[in-house]
């Protein structure tokens, strides 16, 4: 299923439907202000397998999963954010980046590697900013992309709904996405680390 929101002016009817799929064990493909994503609830262990079996992750295997979050006040609830780094983001955020973060008891065990940290995101864009605040709880977000010849395509929400309409629970249509993913930037260690280059440009 398809919903087209606008991405200047999103309609709240649309968006509480989007959030009432989320609330209910749903997987919701959204734009970003880079690429489109692909979603659950934090709070639903449904909604989380139902992407791990989207993306045919195995249990060894350890998906990039990402938090988008509400408002830096927000991120620090699921983040360890100093003095230094708390400057950096607030320079940067909203914006095209994911930042790297050593992660707070509340974010799920699952959801971290060995070196516990997790990336954490606060995109420019009104329509999964508008889904986050209503939904009172971030979204556990991941890439869409499952191989080399979708990647063309990864803009088109069209397109994108003929590859995932069938599995996930709702495909947003927010116009033309972009084609260059998140900066990521490491902010686990003494220094900034850029360990890929994307759409957006690091102030610091």
């Amino acid at each position: 299923m398809i919903v087209k929101i606008h991405p200047d002016s999103p309609s709240e009817r649309e968006i509480n439907r989007v959030v009432k799929i989320l609330q209910n064990d749903g997987v919701v493909i959204y734009p970003t202000d880079s690429v489109y994503a692909m979603g659950c609830s934090l709070r639903s262990k449904k909604g989380f397998e139902k992407i791990v079996k989207i993306k045919n992750i195995h249990k060894k295997e350890k998906a990039t999963f990402s938090l988008i979050c509400e408002s830096l006040s927000n991120l620090s609830d699921y983040a360890k954010v100093d003095t230094p780094t708390f400057k950096v983001l607030k320079k940067n955020l909203p914006g095209a980046f994911t930042f790297i973060l050593t992660a707070s008891n509340r974010v799920p065990e699952k959801l971290l590697g060995k070196r516990k940290q997790i990336g954490l995101r606060i995109p420019d864009n009104k329509t999964v900013m508008e889904i986050v605040k209503h939904l009172e709880c971030p979204l556990l977000s991941t890439s869409i992309r499952l191989d080399d010849d979708f990647i063309e395509y990864i803009g088109e929400p069209e397109l994108i709904n003929e590859k995932f309409g069938k599995l996930a629970d709702i495909c947003i249509d927010g116009g033309t996405g972009g084609l260059i993913p998140s900066t990521i930037v490491d902010c686990t260690n003494d220094e900034f680390e850029i360990i890929r280059q994307g759409k957006g440009e690091l102030i610091m």
